[in-house]
């Protein structure tokens, strides 16, 4: 299930992308890599200012792309955070329980690498 919903929130971010682009250069009569541009720079929230939507339905088209969007682009980055947090977690706890292994025969606590050298009691 969680790649399935992966792969849907990446297709919706890749159509709304695509949207933008084709919007954006037949309004605006931009170029298809400065539509492609401008789409990626205002959904990200960069906004360098180099290219301004002129026409009015330019203009309005853009204020309804950045509410659609946004939303869209922001729960994309939130799940994609969350899958590598999860898989962080995951290899932790694998880490964890593979250094808790421990032979059997093993009787006495290892000593730990970053233990202090402390001096037994009467040496000096």
């Amino acid at each position: 299930m969680r790649g399935a919903k992966a792969l849907t929130l990446l297709a919706m971010l890749l159509l709304i992308i695509a949207g933008g682009t084709v919007f954006f250069h037949r309004v605006e009569g931009w170029s298809w890599l400065d539509s492609y541009f401008f789409t990626v720079v205002t959904l990200s929230t960069v906004g360098y200012g180099e290219l301004v939507p002129a026409t009015p339905m330019g203009k309005i088209g853009t204020t309804v792309f950045i509410l659609v969007g946004l939303g869209i682009f922001a729960v994309a980055i939130q799940q994609f955070g969350a899958f590598a947090v999860k898989k962080r977690e995951e290899h932790t706890e694998w880490l964890i329980a593979r250094l808790g292994h421990r032979h059997p025969n093993d009787q006495e606590e290892p000593e730990a690498a970053n233990d202090p050298d402390t001096p037994e009691s009467g040496e000096r």
